[in-house]
C-alpha cells in the first residue's frame, strides 16, 4: 500500500465535515494556518507527523485512528482500482 497524500486529506475533510467544523476552526485548533489546511484537504501538500498529530488532536483522535481510517479508504481505493470493489 502506497502513502496517498490525496485520500489522507480527504478523510481529514469528512472528520472535521462530520464534527461540524469549518477549516478555520480546525487549523485554529490545530496551530496551522488554515491555507495550510486546504492545501492537506486538497491533496496538494503532504502533512508531516507533528502536522498530521496536531490535527488528530484539533479532531479529539488519536493519531493511530486517524492513520487507521487513512489505510482503510486506501485499501479500499487500491481494491476499487483493480476491479475488486
Amino acid at each position: 500500500m502506497l502513502y496517498n497524500s490525496r485520500i489522507t486529506g480527504q478523510v481529514i475533510g469528512v472528520l472535521r465535515t462530520q464534527r461540524g467544523m469549518s477549516q478555520e476552526v480546525l487549523s485554529g485548533l490545530a496551530g496551522i494556518a488554515r491555507s495550510h489546511l486546504a492545501m492537506i484537504e486538497n491533496g496538494s501538500k503532504s502533512a508531516n507527523v507533528e502536522t498530521l498529530w496536531r490535527i488528530a488532536q484539533a479532531l479529539d483522535m488519536r493519531l493511530s485512528e486517524l492513520m487507521r481510517l487513512v489505510e482503510e479508504k486506501t485499501s479500499e481505493a487500491e481494491r476499487n482500482s483493480k476491479g475488486w470493489g
